[in-house]
């Protein structure tokens, strides 16, 4: 394969989260849903369906935001959030139960949670929201229900963990599929969560219920792995990520999870053969949930010196203590629960958040006639705690206040040996062609102080696994003199996008380079002369077809200074079918473009695939003749009428922009790439998502600043073009917050940059949604 261009981007991607969302999962928005039922005694018969134990459903209709469902089949959900005796109980409508595909928004499950044991509404929304950041979950937001005509009260709203949603994250929706669910009556004292017990699959029909079509000898196989071989665990279990849920999980104190609960999960295979963990219900979060399953209830005291490694050492608890049994791994744990604390809780962020979602609902809490706590408890329990009071039947118990648990917790856990430790500092990262070959490998530089192990983790696309290779300091690699803290490694490029993070330890430390990774990571992209240039994946009034249709579409770019014949050549949204649409004899013209309509609809004169996009997310895939994959693209949800496609034209890396639709893509964009490069702006510097995201009118910019600096933020829109400067002063060290009130503001995608005296530090992306 010839890769013409090679662009070198240092960015950090947060590839698995859609930071825009879609509008029913909008913080900003506040949903309405109006149940109708033929039966006046509805409560008793979805009681009385609770009962039966085989979660069968009422028959009635809905209407979400204005928009009428027939045909709808509802029942009531939850373990000790549900009570007969509660006018208020968390809901899970199926709009798809009867009609397939009915669906609001792509969606055709709504859970909604009726906010047990949480005085301040926003534990489960928060929740999501920040571990959102570091590895695939739900949205979430709020939403006003209504039964029968009558009120009953405002809910969370929490995306349904199905198969759009695997899709979406994974790429897939069809391998083992698990929900981590204790079933009830089971013996408590006896539970060993992820334990392994043999190869009859109704030995762990008491710890999970299977959501897929086959998956128990997949599942019992990586239990035996990591319970038997734990050395070989990372080969079925995507380790980082299940780091990051055990950091946000013991950080939070969320006892209500499989670090202490054997419920509240989900596992998914994806096409690699490794489970992933999936977060659930955080409902109880932030202390809310308070006993320890082998102990009594805690103290606040006590949830605030919680051990970081907690049930490390304990058998009956084989998710925590073979996974944190190795060194490594227990040093990358730290570094990803310092990172998360960093990012939210150092600076305040999170109880900014926290009373921003406040504000959001303020009025609708006011006027659920059904709360289980006072509007005074409401507005107190972000900083206070609540010593009584909350839902029939949930024991009168009093509920810390979040920031009270948290201010304390995070001293406590900067107090812990390992949290005090020095981890190696990784800075100027660098790369080169060797000899001007890019098609063969690239040599990554690195400067690391302060470590004797650096690893350099790269792989081709987001459906990969990273693999892993070791960057020397010896004078041999690229790296200068040896000993000289320079490392280096030589990458073989094999495709035409390369996805790598750093990773660094010392005997008692360790640091990865982004702090994010593997969410986040660096990207090197060198393209070829035919490639997938940009595509649409929700086209309402964008672009239309020969029949004024406005179906999805794909562009193809010719690179090359000559004339490319298509011949024989496929494009497919299937990994198990390469050859799932043959283009036909057609030429696409030297520096041309080529649209092809992704609408199933084959039969049309002109170039029409017979397959669609999905706007939760998908692959597409382009392979020459002998179905050899030339170019792909792996995307995530998508923005009505926001295209993606690369930029600079042709050779760069995908991003959502302004459709251009058989022209060049917007070249003015330059000025919005994001960059988090540590080689041009002080260390520890750091830029914040912008809260809440998207929004409107108002938005929240927030960054740290280790030293006294000349700071520009400025607002631009996605032509590049400036909309305001927003901060132009010298700044002291510490943490700065700034509102940007964008109410004479188009809606949109937008960028705020951020210069340090002079120097680009920063970029991020936002939404205004009108």
């Amino acid at each position: 394969m010839m890769y013409k261009n090679l662009i070198l981007i240092f960015i950090c991607i947060l590839f698995y989260r859609n930071i825009d969302g879609q509008n029913f999962y909008d913080v900003n928005t506040i949903n309405t849903v109006k149940l109708t039922f033929k039966q006046s005694n509805w409560d008793y018969k979805l009681d009385s369906l609770v009962n039966d134990g085989n979660e069968n459903r009422l028959l009635g209709s809905a209407t979400v935001n204005g928009i009428h469902y027939d045909s709808v089949g509802v029942r009531y959900k939850g373990n000790s959030s549900y009570n007969a005796s509660r006018i208020k109980n968390p809901l899970n409508i199926k709009l798809d139960y009867v009609i397939d595909n009915q669906e609001h928004e792509g969606y055709g499950t709504l859970k909604l949670a009726n906010v047990y044991n949480d005085p301040s509404f926003v534990r489960e929304v928060l929740s999501y929201e920040i571990i959102g950041k570091y590895m695939p979950s739900s949205l979430a937001n709020y939403c006003k229900v209504y039964i029968n005509d009558k009120y009953i009260g405002l809910y969370t709203n929490v995306q349904d963990v199905d198969k759009s949603f695997l899709k979406t994250h994974f790429g897939s929706s069809k391998n083992a599929f698990f929900k981590g669910e204790l079933a009830r009556g089971a013996a408590q004292s006896s539970v060993k969560i992820w334990g392994y017990f043999g190869e009859d699959s109704s030995a762990y029909s008491n710890y999970y219920e299977i959501e897929s079509d086959y998956g128990w000898k997949e599942l019992i196989n990586f239990l035996r792995i990591l319970n038997n071989n734990p050395s070989s665990v990372d080969q079925v279990l995507n380790v980082d990520r299940h780091l990051w849920m055990l950091a946000f999980d013991i950080l939070t104190v969320n006892l209500d999870s499989p670090i202490n609960f054997a419920h509240n999960y989900y596992l998914y295979e994806d096409d690699s053969g490794r489970f992933n963990p999936i977060v659930w219900d955080f409902n109880e979060n932030f202390g809310v949930f308070s006993r320890l399953l082998d102990g009594a209830a805690l103290t606040t005291s006590s949830m605030q010196q919680l051990d970081p490694f907690l049930n490390s050492s304990k058998s009956n608890f084989p998710i925590i203590s073979k996974i944190l049994s190795d060194p490594t791994i227990k040093k990358k744990y730290v570094a990803h629960m310092k990172s998360i604390m960093r990012d939210y809780f150092e600076n305040g962020l999170y109880k900014t958040r926290a009373f921003e979602l406040q504000n959001i609902i303020d009025i609708e809490v006011q006027n659920d006639p059904n709360k289980f706590y006072s509007y005074t408890q409401f507005k107190n329990n972000i900083t206070s705690s609540i010593s009584s009071g909350g839902p029939p039947g949930g024991g009168n118990q009093g509920i810390v206040g979040i920031s009270q648990l948290m201010d304390s917790r995070i001293s406590y856990l900067n107090s812990v040996a390992e949290f005090k430790a020095t981890p190696p500092s990784v800075t100027d990262i660098s790369h080169s062609a060797v000899n001007g070959d890019i098609d063969k490998s690239l040599w990554i530089n690195v400067n690391v102080q302060n470590a004797n192990i650096v690893q350099l983790y790269y792989r081709a696309s987001a459906k990969d696994v990273f693999n892993k290779i070791d960057m020397l300091d010896d004078g041999n690699n690229n790296d200068g003199s040896a000993g000289d803290a320079v490392y280096g490694a030589l990458l073989p490029v094999t495709t035409t996008e390369i996805q790598y993070y750093i990773y660094a330890e010392n005997n008692d430390a360790a640091s990865f380079s982004p702090e994010g990774a593997e969410i986040e990571f660096y990207t090197i992209t060198s393209t070829g002369d035919l490639v997938i240039n940009e595509f649409m994946a929700s086209n309402d009034d964008t672009a239309a077809d020969q029949d004024g249709e406005y179906d999805d579409w794909i562009e193809l770019y010719n690179n090359s200074e000559n004339d490319i014949s298509l011949n024989g050549y496929f494009l497919s949204d299937k990994t198990n079918d390469l050859s799932q649409w043959t283009l036909p004899d057609t030429v696409i013209k030297a520096k041309d473009y080529l649209i092809i309509w992704a609408d199933d609809q084959s039969s049309q004169s002109g170039l029409h695939a017979n397959f669609k996009l999905s706007s939760s997310g998908e692959s597409i895939y382009l392979s020459d003749p002998d179905t050899v994959i030339i170019d792909e693209v792996f995307f995530g949800e998508q923005l009505l009428n926001i295209s993606t496609g690369r930029y600079p034209n042709g050779t760069g890396s995908f991003k959502q922009m302004t459709p251009s639709f058989a022209k060049q893509n917007n070249s003015d964009i330059t000025v919005v790439e994001d960059n988090e490069s540590t080689t041009i702006f002080p260390e520890h510097f750091t830029l914040y998502q912008n809260y809440p995201n998207p929004f409107n009118p108002e938005t929240t910019i927030s960054l740290y600043l280790p030293d006294k600096s000349m700071v520009t933020v400025k607002i631009f829109n996605s032509l590049g073009q400036l909309v305001t400067t927003l901060v132009n002063r010298q700044l002291s060290k510490g943490n700065f917050q700034f509102n940007w009130n964008a109410k004479d503001v188009a809606s949109g995608i937008y960028y705020y940059n951020v210069s340090l005296d002079g120097i680009n530090a920063g970029t991020k992306k936002m939404l205004i949604l009108k």
